[in-house]
């Protein structure tokens, strides 16, 4: 059982009959009245999303989620296919399950696919990515002393704000957690 107090994002649960993982929460502590915690939480099966409000002591059951490492094989039509490397099993996935990982995707890379009874429904990269920088402006001289950030695009297409030493061709390692750049490679 998990309680709604301790909701946090990617965490999985059942409620009325489906399963249902957290996006976005917020506790919120008003001045007058009840704490409660304002969630947005995707139906695993359906891809719903719809905004809810929680009472904190309410309890939900966990949701018996697979996480399998799988490598990023290729795109094709507008599915995403994914290996195991045990099995070499592949199985193909739409936009809506690889959406938020694939700015951090490049093929063959591995990742995390999570599944609820055998049906895939998200992928979640690597906490860490080396990546190319395929587009940026260039630094100025005395732009550092500033310490500020420029926009670069790296090859699997994210923009991440990068400082103004960086330059196009560079390899950069980023939080994927987080989209922010850690450091050059």
């Amino acid at each position: 059982m998990v309680s709604a107090g301790d909701f946090k994002k990617g965490v999985t649960f059942e409620m009325d009959g489906n399963t249902f993982t957290i996006i976005e929460f917020q506790h919120v502590k008003p001045g007058k009245g009840a704490a409660f915690v304002r969630t947005k939480i995707r139906n695993v099966i359906s891809g719903a999303v719809v905004e809810k409000t929680f009472n904190p002591t309410e309890k939900y059951p966990k949701a018996q989620v697979e996480t399998r490492e799988m490598q990023y094989l290729y795109e094709d039509g507008g599915l995403y296919y994914f290996m195991d490397g045990e099995t070499y099993e592949q199985i193909p996935l739409n936009f809506a399950q690889v959406e938020d990982a694939l700015k951090y995707l490049k093929e063959n890379d591995n990742a995390t696919v999570r599944s609820l009874k055998g049906i895939a429904f998200s992928v979640e990269p690597p906490n860490f990515v080396e990546l190319k920088i395929e587009k940026t402006d260039p630094g100025f001289k005395g732009d550092t002393a500033t310490g500020g950030n420029k926009p670069a695009t790296v090859e699997t297409g994210a923009v991440i704000m990068v400082p103004l030493f960086v330059e196009q061709g560079d390899v950069i390692r980023i939080d994927t957690r987080t989209g922010d750049y850690m450091e050059r490679v």
